[in-house]
C-alpha cells in the first residue's frame, strides 16, 4: 500500500517526471540497455492502450492509465543510477 502512494506522489509531481524521463534517456550514466527498455517501455504503452476500465467511465477510465504511467515512471526511476536519482531528489526509490 505505501508503494502505492509514493507512485502516485511522483506522478502527482508531474514537473519532476518530465525532465527526469529527458535526462534519463540523455545521460551518458545510463547504460544502453537500460534506454532501450525505457523506450521499450513507453513505446508499448502508448502505442497499446490496453484499457482494463474504458476512458468513457470519466474519472474510473484514468485510474488504469495513471497506474499503468506510474509503473513505467517507477520501473525508469529504479534503473536509473544514483546521481540521476539523487538529482531529482528520488533515491528512495529502490
Amino acid at each position: 500500500m505505501f508503494k502505492t502512494f509514493k507512485r502516485l506522489k511522483f506522478i502527482l509531481k508531474f514537473r519532476k517526471s518530465i525532465p527526469f524521463v529527458k535526462d534519463f534517456f540523455t545521460s551518458g550514466e545510463v547504460p544502453l540497455e537500460k534506454k532501450a527498455l525505457g523506450i521499450l517501455m513507453v513505446s508499448t504503452y502508448a502505442f497499446f492502450p490496453f484499457d482494463l476500465i474504458p476512458d468513457f467511465l470519466t474519472f474510473f477510465g484514468i485510474i488504469d492509465d495513471v497506474v499503468i504511467a506510474g509503473f513505467v515512471l517507477e520501473r525508469m526511476v529504479k534503473m536509473a543510477p544514483a546521481p540521476l536519482k539523487e538529482k531529482y531528489g528520488l533515491l528512495d526509490y529502490r
